[in-house]
C-alpha cells in the first residue's frame, strides 16, 4: 500500500485499479474538502454536496449555497447515500471530475 503523505486510516479491502490514490498511481495535490454524497448513479464516481454559507451586503445577513462535486470513488472504499467523504484533489480524470475519495466518516 502506498503512502498519499496525508495521515489517514488506510482501506482495508485492495483493489486493482490503477486511478486509485493507496493501490494505484494516482497522487493527491491540493485542497481536501468535505462533503455529503448524494448520488451514486456513475460507475465509480459519486456526486458530493458542500453547503456553504456566505454574506449579502445588499441585504446585510448569510445566506446558504449548495456546491456539487463530482468525485471518483475508489473500488477499495465502500460508501454509499448519506455518508460524509473526505475528498482529495488530484489531476482531472475527466470533464468535470478532478477530485477522489479519501475516506468515508460515516453517516450523520
Amino acid at each position: 500500500m502506498k503512502n498519499i503523505g496525508i495521515p489517514l486510516k488506510p482501506p482495508e479491502k485492495t483493489c486493482n485499479d490503477e486511478l486509485c490514490p493507496f493501490h494505484g498511481k494516482l497522487s493527491i495535490r491540493g485542497i481536501l474538502q468535505t462533503g455529503k454524497i448524494v448520488s451514486v448513479d456513475a460507475k465509480n464516481v459519486v456526486v458530493v454536496e458542500k453547503e456553504l454559507s456566505r454574506f449579502s451586503k445588499k441585504y446585510n445577513r448569510y445566506y446558504r449555497v449548495r456546491k456539487k462535486i463530482h468525485a471518483k470513488l475508489p473500488q477499495c472504499i465502500t460508501a454509499q447515500v448519506g455518508d460524509k467523504v473526505l475528498l482529495g484533489e488530484c489531476r482531472p480524470l475527466s470533464k468535470t471530475v478532478s477530485f477522489v475519495v479519501i475516506e468515508n466518516r460515516g453517516s450523520k
